[in-house]
């Protein structure tokens, strides 16, 4: 598996998954950037997702639905706070209603992608910071840790997928 730590730090609200893969960063950024790339990974494997709108730009959206194995879907949002292609990606979290607006009902979390250069290949870091401790441990319970580890699991795979296509 491509994830090497996951830390959860109660007190600054935050759970931080770091990941190794064997690839340059520009095609580690590619699952960020490319839509497409992003639906086979962004959900676990039993929930994947489907992205209605994706634009990085500072300001912009990208909205996503996941459908689970009995055909429920669960919504999603970003609101991009900062892009700075390969190396940098922070953005609100959260989750929609049906017609993929903000649930306000739901909390919103900051998540910071930083990419860096390893020895042959490329580290990604991924900081979820969370309104409150309360709002950690409800994400924590309902699976968070487990579906993003899931989730990014899946990278390594469509990298090699993708080279060898």
């Amino acid at each position: 598996m491509t994830v090497t730590s996951v830390q959860k730090d109660p007190e600054s609200r935050t759970m931080t998954i770091v990941a190794e893969f064997g690839e340059p960063i520009d095609r580690v950024w590619q699952m960020w950037s490319d839509p497409r790339c992003l639906e086979r990974w962004w959900g676990p494997p039993t929930y994947p997702a489907t992205v209605v709108e994706h634009d990085l730009s500072p300001g912009s959206k990208v909205k996503y639905f996941m459908t689970g194995p009995e055909g429920d879907k669960s919504h999603g949002w970003w609101q991009i706070v900062s892009s700075d292609r390969p190396r940098h990606l922070e953005f609100l979290d959260g989750f929609a209603k049906a017609d993929g607006e903000p649930d306000p009902d739901m909390p919103t979390m900051t998540i910071s992608v930083e990419l860096d250069v390893l020895d042959g290949g490329t580290r990604m870091s991924i900081a979820t910071t969370f309104p409150s401790a309360e709002v950690m441990e409800q994400m924590v319970t309902m699976g968070m840790e487990e579906g993003m580890t899931l989730a990014i699991g899946q990278i390594d795979g469509i990298l090699r997928e993708d080279v060898n296509a």
